[in-house]
């Protein structure tokens, strides 16, 4: 399976998805003209990935989020999501790290937000400096 790499644009985030390492990337800002479109495209990667990713490999993606729109937020969660039903009764052991910088509240508050809509994933708040 190839390497999902992405450079970031103005309003597209970052992306370097690693199927050899199992640590996936995904940060900057994102705020595209469709947003829907931009998260599919990684969707579709990951759902292949879930199926030749070995048993009881852990996984582990890092979003670091600069800024989001509201479009990008509602993408995140259905990625989020996609995540959560792979990790269903510890099919896939996958860890997602929500990093943000220590005074961006908002990011903070997005992150806390988002653990508690996923009920399988290793969800982690990780605060860092500027």
């Amino acid at each position: 399976m190839e390497r999902l790499k992405i450079e970031a644009t103005k309003s597209t985030p970052a992306v370097d998805l690693n199927p050899h390492t199992h640590n996936h990337y995904i940060g900057g800002e994102s705020y595209p003209e469709n947003s829907q479109e931009f998260y599919n495209h990684l969707t579709n990667w990951v759902k292949k990935y879930m199926e030749v990713v070995p048993e009881n490999q852990e996984i582990v993606f890092n979003f670091e989020m600069i800024y989001f729109n509201s479009s990008s937020s509602k993408a995140l969660l259905d990625f989020f999501y996609l995540l959560d039903d792979f990790a269903v009764d510890g099919e896939k052991n996958i860890v997602l790290n929500w990093i943000y910088i220590t005074e961006n509240e908002a990011a903070e508050e997005y992150g806390t937000e988002f653990s508690e809509d996923v009920k399988h994933l290793k969800f982690n708040l990780i605060t860092k400096d500027e």
